[in-house]
C-alpha cells in the first residue's frame, strides 16, 4: 500500500526522497521502497520522519498492510542438528518489525534475481553469424 499521504506532504514541502532518506539514517532505494509500500515503516521512522516535515504524525501516517509470509517449513528454520532449538533461540529477541523489514527486503531481492536471471536468459541467445 502506497504511502500516499506521506508522498503527498514531503512533495508539497519541496523535499526529495533521498534529503528524507538521509534523516532517518537509510539509504534512497530503502526509503523509496518504504514510501510505495514494499518495506514497512517502523513506528521511530515515522516519528523522525513527521519531525523532519514539521507535521505532526496523524497528518501523514497510514495503516501497514502485512505482505509477507513465513515460511515455516524450511528446513534450515527447522534444523534439529544442533541439539533440539540451538541457534535458533539466539533470534528470539530480535523485534518483529526488523524481521518484517529484512523478510520485505528479501522479497525484493527474490524478485530482482528472478528479472535478472530473464535478462540473462534473453542476452545468451546465440547470436547468428554470416558465412
Amino acid at each position: 500500500m502506497q504511502k500516499e499521504k506521506l508522498r503527498f506532504i514531503r512533495k508539497q514541502k519541496g523535499y526529495t526522497q533521498q534529503q528524507v532518506a538521509d534523516f532517518i539514517a537509510t539509504d534512497v532505494s530503502n526509503y523509496s521502497r518504504k514510501e510505495s509500500g514494499d518495506v514497512r515503516i517502523i513506528p521511530d521512522e515515522w516519528e523522525k520522519i513527521a519531525r523532519f516535515l514539521d507535521v505532526p504524525l496523524e497528518e501523514i501516517y497510514e495503516e501497514e498492510e502485512p505482505k509477507v509470509v513465513v515460511n515455516n517449513d524450511h528446513p534450515v528454520f527447522n534444523d534439529s542438528s544442533s541439539g533440539g532449538n540451538g541457534n535458533f533461540n539466539q533470534f528470539n529477541n530480535i523485534p518483529g518489525s526488523i524481521i518484517e523489514n529484512l523478510q520485505g527486503y528479501i522479497a525484493l531481492l527474490k524478485e530482482e534475481n528472478e528479472k535478472l536471471k530473464e535478462e540473462l536468459k534473453g542476452s545468451q541467445t546465440p547470436s547468428r553469424t554470416k558465412k
